[in-house]
């Protein structure tokens, strides 16, 4: 039995969700040192992904891979829709607003999962989990106040876009318990290359990028994204989508602290309190259900000895 196969339901959960969105994190930093035109990243990036995606797939199920697609079915047909809308949302949303704006729309996608949950699935959150989006949605308005403005209607419609079909993905994926939906990332990575193609061949000359734009685009589009994607996308196995999404905000936490680092900018103190509320409210939770777990395990182990050891009897007739 592997480590990872030794962890509980809730904690591979965990692992893998939170693994996922740390890999993410360089996303929207890396879109904009690649400075493409919006057609152009998003053919590179739909396509490359799609290779990552299907060598993730074949890698993981071998001979199988038909099968996990075939399991999917409807349900996978339109989480890779779903998904290739927030795609498209993202980087849309970076190249047509102040990055601000997206990360407090993107904020929202726990809340609206949890909404969704309750609706579809009667999915009920403890209050710990509803108090916990309430702080990270108020620590990632208080990063993005420093950045954050009108900005483009069209944009921050993008962004809505983007938070919407993450937390409809999410929740789509929790009504299919036990079938892993993301091979159905190489179709999304297929329809976005596709239409993107489209209007990049109808656009001005098409050339190929820059040497060290191309290096960008192929580390995020062919490494981090598939690998990162495929984490996240495997979250809902193991947790609610609203946790899933909370999980999420991690991406836009440290992804900014790489922003800030890199381009050597200056953030502001209010930026870094918002910061340090979202990680420790993620951590406080995490570490407080930790608790909780080890607690019932021991009740539970304690119930088991209590029910497989004999009754003791006392022989009163040797004490006469």
């Amino acid at each position: 039995m592997s480590r990872f196969s030794a962890l509980a339901h809730r904690q591979q959960g965990l692992l893998l969700t939170g693994g996922g969105a740390m890999i993410m994190a360089p996303d929207a930093l890396l879109i904009k040192v690649a400075d493409l035109p919006d057609a152009e990243i998003l053919m590179w990036r739909g396509f490359l992904s799609a290779l990552g995606f299907l060598l993730i797939a074949l890698a993981r199920y071998g001979r199988g891979t038909l099968a996990a697609y075939r399991r999917c079915g409807w349900t996978g047909i339109a989480v890779a829709l779903l998904f290739s809308l927030t795609t498209c949302g993202f980087v849309l949303g970076n190249q047509y607003t102040k990055a601000g704006n997206v990360l407090m729309i993107l904020a929202s996608a726990p809340l609206i999962a949890a909404i969704l949950s309750w609706v579809i699935l009667k999915e009920r959150l403890p209050r710990r989990t509803w108090l916990a989006i309430c702080l990270c949605m108020a620590g990632v308005a208080m990063i993005a106040l420093d950045d954050s403005g009108a900005g483009s209607w069209v944009g921050n419609a993008f962004a809505l876009v983007t938070a919407t079909t993450l937390a409809i993905n999410f929740t789509l994926c929790r009504t299919r318990p036990g079938v892993d939906m993301s091979p159905m990332l190489v179709f999304n990575g297929l329809i976005v290359g596709s239409v993107a193609g489209i209007f990049w061949l109808a656009g001005s000359e098409p050339s190929l990028p820059a040497t060290n734009q191309l290096a960008v685009v192929v580390l995020l589009c062919l490494f981090i994204v598939p690998c990162g994607v495929t984490l996240l996308q495997r979250g809902p196995l193991y947790l609610p989508s609203a946790e899933v999404g909370l999980l999420l905000l991690l991406e836009v936490v440290v992804g900014t602290l790489l922003a800030w680092w890199i381009l050597a900018e200056q953030p502001a103190p209010v930026a870094m309190v918002g910061g340090a509320l979202v990680l420790g409210t993620l951590s406080a939770k995490g570490l407080y259900e930790r608790r909780l777990e080890l607690r019932q395990r021991a009740g539970l182990e304690t119930i088991a000895v209590a029910e497989t050891t004999p009754p003791v009897t006392v022989d009163r007739s040797s004490t006469l």
